[in-house]
């Protein structure tokens, strides 16, 4: 019987028949589990090494029982080792594709300066010189969250339109990586989540403001753009608010100050699309989408708009020192700045073509971060904005009790108020001026 069996194993034709079976296995179960063939066959030799397969299996007539044993054991090592790691590495691709898919169906970049946006609002809008950290990391989460699921339904309702531009038909639901249902499942999901972030750890005013702003980006603004092209005024309205949202969230309320990074946002948003407008203008065409420059075939018109949004821009560094936003060199730096981005822009109204809409659109890229860097650098805080209010009042209080410190006399004997309390000399009150360089009042004896 032993012999048999030994002759039978040591047969080419059996090993080969035996070998073809093993793969056919190895097969079927890679389409179960996804392994690539090159995993399949690296424990299993060709039809035509069927010797050298029968010897590492062990089965060999010439080995003793100890050797096969031992053999077979090694052998089976590697294997049921393969078989385990393959559903955590099948795992680890699909959360790879899977993450790659959110991130470009988010527009992460793009959300993330939304966020940005919203931070430096939440900053500007707290009370005093220090910042609620855990307050702030909620209204970025929220804001990210509301960012995202307004891209990605974006997204959905422009999947047909990205397949046909070339900048956008690599996305995942162009190119059939991810379902429309997915997609939507995705998007509602992280919606109401960061909704809820926001009403819960913000107030309800900021959650209003998030959801609004996504309802205005994805059912008003997406559908406009193949309709008018007032689209591009309608979306400068959903950049301005995320400011306004973070703003919200600090302070509870909306206030004149809190206009002053919004209408900066709003201004902005026109010449940086302009420019990516007039960059892009055969690629809109052919998504179906109606933008401004497509209705300008010379440009001249759309480098007019840029330019004069550029320069509203520049006085909103001296309404920010004016309403006591942020100090008097954020009123310089802010000039200069907006001014270099308007030489830009007058530079493609003189010469509209793609180098200079080039320039444009990067200065505009880069226009942003420096002026909420430098907003936020030279934030003039609550509590010394009440200061000097207080110093003012001082200063008024001043006045009447000079003049009636004119009817003093050295002789009267009366020096107590009708309170009560003891009159205090009028140096007194020159020595608590808010300016003690100020020369102390005189006042003159008769």
């Amino acid at each position: 019987m032993w012999r048999n069996t030994c002759k039978l194993l040591s047969n080419p034709n059996y090993n080969h028949n035996l070998l073809k079976s093993s793969s056919y296995s190895a097969s079927n179960f890679n389409v179960v589990y996804g392994w690539a063939p090159s995993q399949a066959t690296h424990y299993y030799s060709s039809p035509s090494s069927a010797t050298s397969g029968s010897l590492e299996l062990g089965i060999s007539s010439r080995k003793s029982d100890g050797v096969r044993s031992f053999s077979s054991s090694s052998a089976a090592v590697p294997a049921v080792v393969d078989h385990l790691s393959s559903p955590l590495t099948s795992a680890l691709q699909l959360g790879r594709h899977y993450s790659r898919c959110y991130w470009e169906l988010s527009k992460a970049r793009l959300s993330m300066l939304v966020v940005a946006t919203s931070g430096t609002g939440y900053v500007l809008g707290s009370a005093g010189s220090a910042v609620d950290l855990a307050g702030l990391c909620w209204t970025c989460a929220g804001t990210m969250m509301v960012a995202s699921s307004a891209n990605s339904l974006n997204q959905v309702f422009e999947k047909n339109n990205d397949a046909k531009m070339k900048r956008t038909r690599l996305r995942p639901l162009p190119s059939r990586r991810l379902t429309i249902p997915h997609a939507l499942t995705w998007a509602s999901s992280v919606g109401v989540a960061g909704t809820a972030i926001l009403a819960c750890k913000a107030n309800m005013l900021a959650a209003g403001l998030g959801a609004s702003n996504l309802i205005l980006y994805a059912f008003v603004y997406t559908p406009l753009k193949q309709i008018h092209p007032v689209n591009t005024w309608v979306g400068a309205v959903v950049g301005a608010i995320p400011p306004l949202l973070g703003w919200a969230a600090a302070s509870g309320e909306i206030s004149l100050n809190s206009m002053i990074l919004p209408a900066a946002l709003y201004f902005w948003q026109i010449p940086h699309f302009m420019a990516l407008a007039y960059l892009c203008r055969s690629d809109y065409a052919a998504g179906g989408f109606k933008m401004f420059s497509l209705a300008d075939a010379s440009g001249r018109r759309t480098a007019a708009v840029a330019l004069r949004n550029c320069l509203y821009l520049v006085p909103l560094g001296f309404v920010a020192y004016d309403w006591g936003v942020a100090s008097g060199w954020f009123c310089l730096e802010s000039s200069l700045l907006t001014l270099a981005i308007s030489a830009l822009a007058f530079s493609f109204y003189l010469n509209r073509t793609t180098q200079n809409a080039r320039r444009m659109f990067h200065a505009s890229l880069l226009y942003l971060p420096v002026f909420m860097s430098g907003l936020l650098f030279h934030r003039v805080p609550d509590n010394q904005q009440s200061l000097s209010e207080d110093s003012l009042g001082r200063i008024t209080e001043l006045e009447p009790i000079a003049q009636g410190s004119e009817n003093f006399q050295p002789g009267n004997q009366e020096t107590r108020s009708s309170t009560g309390k003891q009159a205090r000399s009028p140096a007194s009150y020159a020595s608590a001026a808010p300016f003690p360089f100020l020369p102390a009042p005189s006042y003159a004896t008769s």
